[in-house]
């Protein structure tokens, strides 16, 4: 077997002389091998990456033993650190639109990583160096990526060119920190298989850190558990998927969402939750006591549930002359049913989403919420339908006010339609408790949450007016697997409290499967298939539903193999 060219041992870090959030870590990074770090927010998965290369703030204090090739890196010089950023080591970070400067095209910052290795190349030679690196990272117009600036890409094209930068020092080794967080499965899918490619391609070391267990599955060779800043679990990946040895992986891995049926169809599972036979106690712990989707919500209570949203033949057109966004999109949302919107980035899930909660305008169809038309609603009206949707963002930390207390973030929407102060101070009481929060954390800001604590926040705002139609734009695509599965078990049993219809707009498979009664797939503004749930997903009518199904990373590595080369065939015939 080949030798580590990165050995990392009885690894500590602390800032500022608090208690280290990192304690006695060590790993190894072998060439052509991906060694995965998983755990939670605040593991210390990053932390213990970024200290190899001295790119934690002065404060942190760094003991133990980091070789590279041999070369000590704890205690070593600025001028020793930099000859290994980028030559030896590559970092790909998680978000490639914070990590490119706006301002500058994409060539011109990949210019400055080429220049930073010097190979004696002029202009010319450092754009073909440039293009080169573009190839290398699976964007096929170099010449047109080279020239955009960072808002002109795409989420999956932003990211490969954060790879082609990772590259421009010929590195033997590369950080890829969360870098598939928030992005479609299809173009997760492409940016995996980019990874894997290249660590076999070039024999790199692979040090990935994720929250997403299927993502490991994928691609992983090796993975070190870690909780609270000490390793947990470290072992072969498909040892460690077989038999978890640790009770934390055991949960990490039971909190994954469930994409694919087990072996009994979804209506039985239904029957048997609701009957309490046999088999229900082999049901999915995924769905977290919710029958399955396979049973709509009209299926289990009697009579049938008003809609509380409908949308006829409806088109949205965000340039005046330009073709329609989304175009002939039909459905109905009745109350206490879930419709899933599952779809690549521009697809029109989220503009259709915008179009319900009248935020965007349509040129044609109609938009009914609660009965009312917003194609034709005016002023008092308009402000009276609006206030009968809620809508939970996809980043809390952006929608909520830094400056203003979680308290006030709830109140506001009650503040705009008329309420005095003791009415907004129980019904923020009441709302904090009904999402699992403590009444008196009113008083607190949004910094001081975590995640899932801020998406709680988000919800209850959200919740405020008691609102027939809640919109949720990926509520939880950014969130650790834990916090995911407490989030979604929430918006589940307040739907079942409060009984409003949701729209969950989601790139999550899993997540569709858990919470949708019935899902629409999107392509290109165009609805391509559409029905209950579990019929979609067990069994897909349409060539890009089992693309987007093949593409979904499950927590598995024994099925990921053949499910990859699936996705393959697929993305050729649905092209």
């Amino acid at each position: 077997m080949t030798d580590p060219i990165l050995q990392v041992e009885g690894l500590r870090v602390a800032f500022s002389g608090a208690e280290p959030v990192v304690r006695d870590v060590s790993f190894a990074l072998t060439p052509g091998r991906v060694l995965a770090l998983v755990g939670e927010s605040g593991s210390g998965k990053s932390v213990s990456a970024m200290s190899v290369l001295g790119l934690l703030p002065p404060q942190a204090r760094v003991s133990g033993s980091i070789r590279f090739r041999g070369q000590e890196l704890v205690g070593a010089t600025t001028e020793q650190l930099r000859a290994v950023r980028g030559a030896g080591i590559g970092v790909v970070f998680q978000e490639p639109m914070n990590s490119f400067t706006p301002v500058l095209s994409i060539g011109t910052q990949i210019a400055e990583a080429v220049r930073a290795h010097p190979r004696g190349l002029d202009r010319a030679g450092v754009s073909a160096r440039i293009d080169e690196l573009l190839r290398a990272a699976g964007l096929s117009d170099p010449a047109r990526i080279r020239r955009a600036y960072p808002h002109e890409l795409s989420g999956g094209q932003l990211q490969r060119a954060m790879i082609a930068m990772a590259l421009a020092g010929d590195p033997v080794a590369l950080i890829a920190d969360e870098p598939t967080t928030a992005l479609d499965v299809t173009v997760q899918a492409g940016t995996l298989d980019l990874l894997r490619g290249l660590c076999r391609e070039r024999d790199l070391a692979v040090l990935l850190i994720t929250h997403d267990m299927g993502v490991v599955a994928d691609v992983a060779d090796e993975v070190l558990v870690m909780r609270r800043g000490e390793p947990v679990e470290h072992g072969a990946v498909d040892a460690l998927f077989r038999a978890p040895r640790a009770d934390y992986t055991r949960a990490l891995l039971a909190a994954v969402p469930v994409l694919e049926a087990g072996p009994a169809s979804a209506t039985q599972l239904a029957s048997d939750d609701a009957t309490g036979g046999a088999d229900a106690s082999r049901a999915s712990p995924h769905r977290h006591g919710r029958p399955a989707a396979g049973a709509s919500v009209r299926d289990r209570r009697r009579g049938p549930s008003p809609v509380v949203a409908r949308v006829r033949d409806v088109s949205v057109r965000y340039e005046r002359r330009g073709a329609p966004t989304v175009s002939g999109i039909d459905f109905e949302l009745r109350a206490g049913e879930t419709l899933g919107l599952v779809g690549e980035s521009g697809s029109g899930k989220s503009t259709i989403g915008r179009a319900l909660a009248g935020l965007v305008p349509v040129v044609a169809g109609s938009v009914e919420v609660d009965g009312s038309d917003l194609r034709t609603a005016r002023g008092r009206r308009l402000r009276q339908v609006r206030s009968r949707v809620g809508i939970v963002f996809q980043d809390p930390a952006s929608s909520l006010n830094p400056r203003q207390t979680i308290g006030w973030s709830i109140a506001e929407p009650l503040l705009v339609h008329g309420s005095d102060a003791a009415e907004r101070a129980r019904r923020v009481r009441d709302l904090l408790e009904a999402v699992q929060l403590d009444p008196t954390w009113a008083e607190r800001f949004p910094h001081e949450l975590s995640g899932g604590q801020r998406q709680r926040v988000a919800v209850a705002r959200a919740l405020a007016l008691r609102p027939a139609l809640v919109i949720a734009d990926e509520p939880t695509s950014a969130l650790d697997v834990t916090v995911q599965a407490a989030v979604l078990e929430l918006l589940s049993a307040l739907q079942d409290e409060f009984g409003f219809g949701m729209l969950l707009i989601s790139h999550d498979l899993a997540v569709v499967r858990q919470l949708a009664d019935e899902v629409v797939v999107l392509r290109d503004g165009r609805v391509v298939e559409r029905g209950a749930t579990a019929v979609v997903l067990d069994d897909p009518q349409e060539d890009y539903t089992r693309m987007l199904l093949a593409a979904a990373p499950v927590a598995d590595p024994a099925r990921q193999t053949a499910r990859r080369e699936a996705w393959r065939r697929l993305t050729e015939v649905a092209s």
